[in-house]
């Protein structure tokens, strides 16, 4: 398993990390996603770890928490050998303070995680959303605190604007707070807004991106095609609403670029669009999600080769869109030189 730096945290993870959201199935999302029990869990953690994959993603959110209870269970005993990386600051409960950035919030939610991995510590905390109401200062201070405790050992965020995370960065340079250096993102060969704002800051501030949904919310598997009806046994049948939106020809023109890509090279299209991501700028770990030990094999096979240049430049041409002001001017060649990334 090929290793990478997460930022300038100096601190490296793998380049496929598995998202365990697919573990618990409670609630109209999650249950979409996956229902993996206890013993499934295990199963497909032995098979993660004996391939390499040591970061396992989760959050306090995902099954009401139960997904972060099975993920501690499933990795009882080998602690050791696991990176935890898991969020926090979307609402976990009915109460006023059950939801943000606040210290009380915080704090809380940290040790309520802490008791359901079964940890003292976690590798990787992020915040899951951007909080408006509590001061950037506050937040980061909480956070130091965290990690001065021994709680928390590397600090990250989640579903942050461009804005939202120089802010943040700022506000610790200012201060000598812990600083971010992760960003878990959204990215995949129909999302590429990541490459707007967010990839250029990760460039200039040394951030790793942990990228989340590589596959689209599960359009790039190769079921979803041109001129077909969505296969019945589809997720997106329940979790559209939930998804990040996309236009349909440009879905369509990308899978009819993978396909011909996946002719040439004999790989799934899953293993394509993984294997796009890892030659991305600043992308540190992608993390794959499976809700067996077959579909997680499957995705395993994104490493160990290249997409060549000419295949990786079809895919880029395919998936492009243009870029809203101000950003489009390092695109059409204008400024192009003189732009912090090339994609």
């Amino acid at each position: 398993m090929e290793q990478r730096f997460l930022g300038r945290s100096g601190f490296k993870v793998p380049a496929l990390g598995f998202g365990a959201g697919t573990f618990g199935g409670q609630g109209p999302l999650f249950s979409a996603w996956g229902n993996t029990d206890v013993e499934g869990a295990r199963s497909i953690v032995d098979l993660a770890l004996d391939a390499g994959v040591t970061l396992f993603d989760t959050a306090d959110v995902y099954s009401n928490g139960a997904s972060e209870s099975i993920l501690g269970a499933a990795l009882k005993g080998r602690r050791d050998k696991a990176i935890i990386s898991t969020k926090l600051a979307l609402r976990a409960g009915d109460g006023p303070n059950d939801v943000g950035a606040s210290r009380h919030h915080l704090i809380a939610a940290t040790d309520a995680a802490l008791k359901r991995l079964g940890t003292d510590y976690i590798d990787i905390l992020q915040l899951h959303a951007f909080d408006a109401m509590t001061p950037v200062e506050m937040v980061l201070d909480t956070l130091d605190d965290l990690v001065r405790a021994g709680k928390v050992r590397l600090i990250g965020a989640s579903n942050f604007s461009g804005w939202q995370l120089m802010k943040s960065l700022s506000a610790s340079d200012r201060l000598g707070l812990q600083r971010f250096v992760a960003n878990q993102t959204y990215y995949s060969l129909i999302g590429r807004d990541y490459e707007f704002e967010l990839m250029p800051l990760g460039l200039d501030q040394g951030l790793g991106a942990i990228v989340w949904s590589p596959l689209g919310w599960g359009r790039l598997t190769g079921k979803v095609r041109r001129g077909q009806p969505l296969p019945a046994g589809s997720r997106l049948h329940e979790t559209a609403g939930f998804a990040p939106p996309v236009d349909d020809e440009r879905l369509y023109r990308v899978v009819d670029a993978m396909d011909q890509v996946a002719e040439e090279t004999g790989k799934t299209l899953p293993q394509i669009a993984l294997n796009w991501l890892l030659q991305r700028p600043t992308v540190s770990s992608v993390l794959i999600g499976a809700r067996n030990e077959e579909q997680l094999k499957q995705n395993l096979g994104a490493l160990g080769w290249q997409l060549s240049a000419d295949q990786i430049q079809r895919l880029d041409a395919a998936s492009a869109v243009t870029p809203p002001y101000p950003y489009y001017p390092y695109w059409n060649g204008q400024f192009a030189e003189r732009s912090p990334v090339a994609v």
